[in-house]
């Protein structure tokens, strides 16, 4: 088979196609639409929850396989892996081995998992636990999901963002024999089909759940009561998924433990602050190309995240605003140099507005109605309800799509606003995140698993737990020796004095690092 007949059998465009249509493009004819739909003015109908339409990580590269559209949805294909197998649905099988090349590089960057990996493959401490995962399916999670197996686990996967996966790393997991349940762009009704696929299968009961943004443990919860109150434990990473079970459990309605990853210090100091800080830019460099330098940026929020984003627009050169509500991580910004303001005060003249709360409605359509020409929208939060992109919807607003998670939002006295990923989590959605916070992550996750599963019947409640002391300092210490790091001991005598195990922990729950 030639490269022609790849291309065109694989519903997918040649370069030369994409050549041409870009000089189409250059001489005013407006970028290919979406088959079916009229050009201008666009309603997509994409997915309404909490997660799936906001936050790990997009294709890794610019011009990934995952930006090209297909004719026919992945739902309608009969597709099989090399061993016969169809417990599965993926964009395109035949994408797995670029995948495995993407997983391949991303363990190179994940010493703290791989290392768990080898430290438990010959104990097999998750034998006999069935998980349902949701999270994002790039290649970063593809690494833990495929740890967990080896850690004797059986899993059943979907993605938690219609926007995030990887469809050569989900393609490749399909491939090694994986029920994956996830592609790029999916709709509504795809996505909760797809979480529906992981928790019911001929044969399967699943007694855990690792959860990104809530949506299995919701699902499970309303539509399979029963089946949820076999479930053993609950591991949630972000904090849309935390908010919803400290919920459930003032309602009286969470049935079983769960593990509050989120606010884990592996989780909020390197995630949130260290990964965010690089891959901010990263993908607001390859959706817009933009200068940093002498703009003027709002950043909503200045939690772990807001610090990491304000961090690296002021190295950059840029005239760094923050918004707060707490008092503290105002005075904090305070002290870092950024003036604190109210968005109502600068919103006329900023050229880049960043969202980083967790909240909803920061940025609303008043606001955008008042930015200026040019400006640039974007949300590095959780969830995509920080901006208010149903009331851009309207009859007289004209969706323009640039590229790929690229939207122009044109008023009707021809200003435009520039919508990164509408309004979804913008580093996952238009780049990657740094494989090494996803390994300190996904360690994290690993551990709570396990401990967890193995818990003695009474250690947990029905309620929710954060991840005890000792085991952020293991996470911690698996990822020292990549950087050829070598850590003081205490002596007996110092240890005493401390009041402290020589082994830890070091410091106390209530300790803010």
């Amino acid at each position: 088979m030639n490269k022609a007949e790849f291309f065109s059998q694989n519903g997918i465009r040649s370069p030369l196609e994409k050549q041409n249509e870009m000089k189409a493009f250059d001489r005013g004819a407006r970028p290919r639409d979406v088959k079916g739909k009229k050009p201008g003015r666009r309603y997509r109908s994409r997915s309404h929850s909490a997660s799936s339409q906001d936050s790990y990580s997009s294709a890794s590269y610019t011009g990934s396989s995952s930006d090209e559209e297909d004719e026919v949805p992945p739902r309608e294909k009969d597709q099989k892996n090399s061993k016969g197998s169809s417990d599965f649905c993926v964009k395109n099988i035949q994408l797995a081995p670029v995948g495995r090349k993407e997983i391949e590089i991303a363990e190179q960057e994940m010493p703290g998992i791989m290392a768990l990996r080898k430290r438990a493959t010959l104990d097999k401490p998750l034998k006999g636990a069935k998980v349902v995962g949701c999270t994002h399916i790039n290649a970063q999670t593809a690494v833990l999901i495929e740890t967990l197996a080896e850690m004797g686990a059986q899993v059943r996967w979907s993605a938690c963002n219609i926007y995030s996966t990887q469809n050569e790393v989900a393609a490749a997991l399909a491939e090694a024999g994986f029920p994956i349940f996830a592609w790029r762009g999916e709709t509504e009704d795809d996505f909760w089909w797809a979480i529906d696929k992981c928790i019911v299968a001929d044969g399967w009961q699943p007694n855990m759940i690792l959860d990104d943004g809530g949506d299995a443990t919701a699902l499970m919860n309303r539509k399979y009561p029963a089946m949820f109150k076999l479930i053993k434990g609950i591991v949630e990473e972000s904090v849309t998924g935390v908010h919803r079970l400290y919920q459930l459990s003032r309602a009286g309605k969470l049935f079983v433990p769960a593990m509050n990853v989120n606010d884990s210090v592996t989780k909020t100091k390197f995630d949130n602050l260290y990964s965010c800080r690089e891959s901010v830019i990263d993908s607001l460099k390859r959706a817009t190309d933009m200068m940093f330098a002498g703009k003027q940026v709002v950043v909503c929020g200045y939690g772990e995240v807001g610090k990491g984003c304000c961090q690296s627009l002021k190295a950059l050169g840029a005239v760094v605003y923050v918004t707060e509500i707490d008092p503290i991580c105002a005075l904090q910004a305070c002290m870092e140099g950024f003036r604190v303001v109210k968005l109502s005060e600068v919103i006329r003249q900023v050229d880049l507005l960043i969202t980083a709360t967790g909240n909803k409605n920061i940025v609303t359509r008043d606001h955008m109605d008042k930015m200026k020409n040019g400006a640039t929208v974007c949300n590095m939060g959780h969830s995509n309800t920080e901006i208010d992109v149903n009331n851009l919807r309207t009859p007289d607003l004209i969706w323009e799509k640039v590229r790929s998670q690229v939207d122009h939002i044109i008023w009707p006295d021809g200003k435009k606003l520039i919508l990164l990923a509408e309004g979804r989590l913008v580093n996952l959605s238009c780049s990657s995140v740094t494989s090494y916070a996803v390994s300190v992550t996904a360690a994290t996750q690993a551990l709570a698993l396990i401990e967890l599963f193995n818990a003695p019947l009474g250690r947990y409640k029905a309620d929710v737990y954060l991840l005890p002391k000792k085991m952020d300092e293991y996470v911690a210490s698996l990822h020292l020796p990549s950087f050829d790091a070598h850590l003081t001991e205490l002596t007996e005598e110092q240890a005493k004095y401390l009041g402290l195990n020589k082994a830890g922990p070091f410091k106390p729950n209530y300790y803010r690092y």
